[in-house]
Formats: structure tokens, sequence, C-alpha cells
């Protein structure tokens, strides 16, 4: 049965019972712990926010994705997908932004730690390991993401507001779309 091995990674970073695992193949063995964590962004954003086996496959096993798996002892709790701007053409929004069609531009598709475990510096470990190996990439320098509105502001580097968005993705909620340039 091919398709319950293991996930095929490579671990990054670690730290006593945290590791950081860069994904090389997102197999069937760790989509329930991707979905897992994936509700509580549902909880926030709605249905649309839950990972599928699809859209684990599509965007975790994207050939040009930069996905990274948080896990604290063994389990996973919490994640990170960069893609770059081209590999979401479907979207209305990507067509119209400045860098598309350049190569040059890694899109945060998502990023989330669960609950239990924010404030206690995984989730800014993962997102350092994440903008490391991505500034790393030839010809990337941008990485760019819809965050709710006044979150970028939180962040460290060259980072601009490029759009803001009244209801972003039908939650009725504000975001602002940031593009960060990397050193």
């Amino acid at each position: 049965m091919n398709n319950m091995r293991q996930s095929n990674s490579n671990i990054v970073a670690s730290s006593g019972v945290f590791q950081i695992e860069y994904q090389i193949e997102t197999l069937c063995h760790d989509f329930e712990g991707l979905i897992d964590v994936s509700r509580s962004l549902e909880k926030i954003y709605g249905s649309k926010a839950l990972l599928t086996e699809n859209t684990i496959m599509k965007y975790f096993n994207h050939p040009q994705s930069l996905p990274f798996i948080a896990r604290y002892r063994k389990e996973i709790i919490g994640y990170i997908i960069g893609i770059p701007l081209e590999g979401l053409a479907q979207e209305p929004w990507v067509r119209i932004e400045k860098n598309y069609g350049k190569m040059n531009t890694l899109y945060t598709y998502a990023f989330v730690i669960k609950e239990d475990y924010r404030k206690n510096g995984y989730a800014k470990m993962l997102k350092k390991v994440f903008l490391s190996k991505a500034d790393k990439i030839d010809k990337i320098e941008y990485v760019t993401g819809h965050v709710a509105k006044g979150i970028s502001s939180n962040f460290n580097g060259n980072i601009e507001i490029v759009n803001e968005v009244k209801n972003w993705q039908g939650t009725g909620m504000q975001f602002e779309y940031y593009r960060r340039k990397l050193d």
C-alpha cells in the first residue's frame, strides 16, 4: 500500500521535544495531523480554511512549494506553506500582483500553530526557518501573504502593505496583503 508510507521529510531544526521538518513529500500518514491543526483556523475563518486531503496534496506536494511541519513530541502542532505566486493562478487577486510571472515571490499560503502551543516561541521558530529557507532559493526576492489587519505591523524586516481586503475569502474580516523583501 504505497499511499500508507510515512511522509518524506528532513528535520531542519529541533530543540528538545520540538522539531521542524521540511516536507519533501507529504503522504497519508500525516494527513490527520495536518487537518487537525487546520481546525484552529477553521474556528476563526470558517470551513474554507480547513485542509483536506486534496489541498494537502496540492499545496504541500506542489513541486515548487516550501512546506514545513512543526512537531511536539512527534505530534503535528503547526505548519507553514509557501508557494510561488504562479502556482496560485486560479486566484483572481494573484494576477494583478506586480511580481506575478517573475518567479521571484513566494506566497505564504498557510501558517498556523495549534492554540495550546502558541506564545512559547514555536511559531517564531517555524517562521524563522521558513524565511531563512526562502531566502536561499535562487531568484526568490519576496515573501507575501494575507494576514488579519494590523498583524503585519508585528513583523520584523522590510515589510510593506500592498493592499487591504475588506471581506477576505467571504469571512467578513479585514485582511491586509503584505510583501516582505528578503535580504
